[in-house]
């Protein structure tokens, strides 16, 4: 039934918004065409395709993607890319909720609160995904966060590989993914290595003949925009009126040391928050699909970081990011809302305190793999103990078959 309301749901914003969509599509399919030609064409495309075309700041694997719809109409390319972009948003949902599930496994979480948690942040994340899915047509921020979320569940699976080859398809999908790498760092720590070259090595092999086929790709990294009036940077006292040039590596340091305080502080689950909002605070322009990353942050961290019923983080965001849009006529406070958001959600998420989720051995970048015994009660209700540290076999927090016959749970044979 979660499935379905979602599904519903984003069936109807689909509706909505896919007549009026596309707006930046044009940029994805010129790259299709562009990584494709290789010898062919003027010689701006194949290897030589970010020399030529700076603006064109989507990822090699966005444009091989993008590419693949180009035999068809422009039209019909446009609304299936649309629609296989918004299933991805609903996928992102259910592996948020396997995720939480898995890292949840032997505490005695109550599972139907936690696929009521997950319906309700899963509400608010599908209108700004059909934002930048299907209104901009941005694939590579979809691809982006599709990859994260699906490195966030190599990682709750304690698998190495997958979360640094996930990390790594993501990067080559949008550099500003880049943000998102401290997810590594909630490894285990003789796990590190292996994760970081799987990581190291997809990003070379995407990223690296471009470099070697022509010098002049490094010039894209320079590529400027206009410095919006409600942009967070402007309260920073960033006046410039285009894109300061130490801009995007502050971007980049602000999201890494963010993420990797929040490993520290043993909350990985707000790293791709964190990377968001570096993002928010410090870029100069303010398209509304930026909010899809925070988003997907508040998702994960609603659902993985908290314990709480209701998801509020996720619909705040929505509400302040996205509603100020419409609500507040004036650029120089929006950009101080969007401001005060990421003061605010950045301090709380790293200060406030958290419950702990009664399982040490799987919060990753601790080392420890030993399990605790479940709370006679934790705030999701009562915790059924079987006496042994584990949830009890009728328990809903047991993933037993039965309950893990849903869409955000498994059962334990599934490990």
């Amino acid at each position: 039934m979660h499935l379905v309301l979602l599904t519903a749901w984003t069936v109807l914003w689909f509706a909505v918004v896919e007549p009026h969509g596309g707006f930046s599509w044009h940029y994805l399919r010129t790259g299709g065409e562009l990584i494709y030609q290789a010898g062919a064409g003027d010689g701006t495309g194949g290897l030589n395709l970010y020399a030529h075309h700076p603006e064109l700041q989507m990822g090699p694997l966005s444009f091989l993607t993008a590419g693949l719809f180009n035999p068809f109409p422009e039209a019909t390319g446009q609304f299936l890319a649309a629609a296989l972009m918004s299933l991805l948003g609903l996928v992102i949902v259910v592996l948020a909720g396997r995720s939480a599930a898995y890292h949840f496994l032997g505490t005695g979480t109550n599972h139907q609160r936690l696929r009521q948690r997950v319906l309700i942040a899963g509400l608010a994340f599908i209108p700004m995904w059909i934002e930048v899915a299907v209104r901009f047509g941005h694939l590579d921020d979809v691809l982006a966060l599709f990859f994260t979320c699906l490195a966030v569940r190599a990682l709750t699976l304690g698998n190495a590989a997958l979360t640094g080859a996930f990390m790594a398809l993501a990067m080559d999908s949008k550099p500003t993914a880049l943000a998102f790498l401290p997810l590594l760092l909630a490894l285990p720590r003789d796990k590190w290595l292996k994760a970081g070259l799987w990581c190291a090595g997809l990003v070379a092999v995407a990223w690296l003949p471009f470099f070697l086929g022509d010098p002049q790709t490094v010039s894209a990294a320079k590529f400027a925009i206009p410095n919006h009036p409600a942009s967070a940077l402007r309260w920073l006292g960033v006046a410039d009126p285009e894109t300061p040039g130490w801009d995007r590596p502050a971007q980049a340091a602000l999201g890494l040391a963010l993420g990797s305080f929040a490993v520290w502080r043993g909350r990985w689950p707000a790293v791709v928050l964190l990377g968001a909002n570096a993002r928010i605070a410090l870029d100069p322009s303010v398209y509304t699909y930026y909010t899809a990353s925070v988003l997907l942050g508040t998702l994960l961290w609603d659902v993985i970081g908290q314990r709480r019923l209701v998801p509020w983080w996720s619909w705040l965001a929505l509400l302040v990011l996205y509603g100020s849009v419409f609500a507040v006529p004036d650029d120089s406070a929006r950009g101080l809302i969007r401001l005060a958001f990421v003061a605010v959600s950045t301090a709380i998420v790293l200060c406030a305190p958290v419950r702990e989720r009664g399982q040490r051995g799987r919060r990753g970048g601790r080392g420890g793999r030993g399990r605790r015994r479940p709370p006679a009660h934790t705030d999701e209700g009562p915790a059924t103990s079987s006496g042994d540290g584990s949830p009890g076999a009728g328990s809903p927090g047991a993933g037993n078959p039965e309950d893990g016959a849903t869409p955000w749970a498994e059962p334990p044979a599934a490990r």
